[in-house]
C-alpha cells in the first residue's frame, strides 16, 4: 500500500506529493533515467523538450513492464530538464503531470541542469515505484 503524505503546514505542492510511505516488505523498483532515445537509439524530438518528455514517459513506461509495474506505482520521479528556465521545466512538468504517472500525486523533483548525457537529450527522468504483488506471482 502507498501513503501519499502532503504536510498541513507547508506550502501545499502543485500535483505532487511531500512524501511517499510504503510498508516495509514490498518491493521496490529503482529505475535508472529514462532517456528520450528510440529502440535504435536515436534521439527523438531534437531541440524540443516536450516531445522528448514524451518519449521519456514511454520509454518509463516500458521500464515499469518489464519489472512488473505500471505508471500508477510510481511513488518517487526526479524529473532533469537542460534548462534554466522556468517554462521550459513547467512544460515538461505538464507532461509528466498528464502522464498517469502515479495514481495519485507522487513525491516528486524538478531539476534544471547544465547538460545531460546524450547529444542533444534535454530530459531525464528516474523513477522508483512499487512492484504489486499479484506482480510477483
Amino acid at each position: 500500500m502507498i501513503q501519499r503524505v502532503t504536510v498541513p503546514g507547508l506550502f501545499p505542492p502543485p500535483a505532487y506529493s511531500h512524501a511517499s510511505v510504503v510498508e516495509a516488505g514490498t518491493k521496490l523498483a529503482f529505475l535508472a533515467g529514462s532517456v528520450p532515445l528510440d529502440s535504435g537509439g536515436k534521439l527523438v524530438g531534437d531541440g524540443d523538450p516536450v516531445r522528448q518528455a514524451e518519449q521519456v514517459i514511454a520509454n518509463l513506461g516500458a521500464q515499469l513492464h518489464a519489472v512488473g509495474s505500471d505508471p500508477s506505482q510510481v511513488v518517487r520521479t526526479e524529473v532533469y530538464v537542460v534548462s534554466s528556465d522556468p517554462a521550459a521545466l513547467s512544460a515538461v512538468w505538464e507532461v509528466v503531470e498528464a502522464s498517469g504517472l502515479s495514481s495519485g500525486p507522487h513525491a516528486s523533483t524538478l531539476i534544471g541542469v547544465a547538460c545531460l548525457g546524450y547529444p542533444g537529450q534535454l530530459v531525464e527522468i528516474t523513477a522508483t515505484a512499487v512492484v504489486p504483488e499479484e506482480a510477483r506471482r
